[in-house]
């Protein structure tokens, strides 16, 4: 889990250093340098060096999926949730709209507080506010120090 701070607009999302930075420069280091070697060998190990190659773009695609799988797991647990909290925290009137709103659009609410909520996702519905939008319109930030 990440520091335990304030959050909001401006500093929600996430960042891993280990993960962001350090080992996405080293996989994209081993790709140019494979490639590199490739170029080099073009009248010696030409098939093993583009085998290389070929290993090295598939970890470093690997690399991505294996961020975006958990993401979309916990974009469809977020979903849920809000789908929940909205049931709870709506008017009724409301309550039955719920399906109109997008994933993006219920992932962004979440970090609306239950006071705001019937406001903007009133708003929501009528403007059909980006996930971006949403958040900007947040006056108490409901932190989620839970995201991967």
């Amino acid at each position: 889990m990440s520091n335990i701070h304030e959050q909001s607009f401006s500093n929600h999302a996430s960042v891993d250093p280990v993960y962001h930075y350090v080992s996405l420069s080293i996989l994209l280091a081993n790709l140019i340098l494979a490639i590199f070697i490739l170029v080099l060998s073009v009248h010696t190990n030409l098939l093993l060096s583009i085998w290389v190659v070929i290993l090295s773009l598939v970890i470093f695609l690997l690399f991505f999926k294996l961020r975006l799988y958990p993401l979309k797991v916990q974009d469809r647990i977020i979903r849920l949730e809000e789908r929940l909290r909205l049931s709870v925290v709506l008017p009724e009137p409301l309550k039955k709209r719920i399906p109109e709103l997008s994933e993006d659009q219920l992932i962004a609410l979440r970090f609306a507080s239950d006071e705001e909520l019937p406001a903007l996702v009133e708003l929501t519905l009528e403007k059909q506010l980006t996930r971006k939008q949403i958040k900007e319109r947040i006056q108490n930030w409901r932190p989620d120090h839970f995201r991967i």
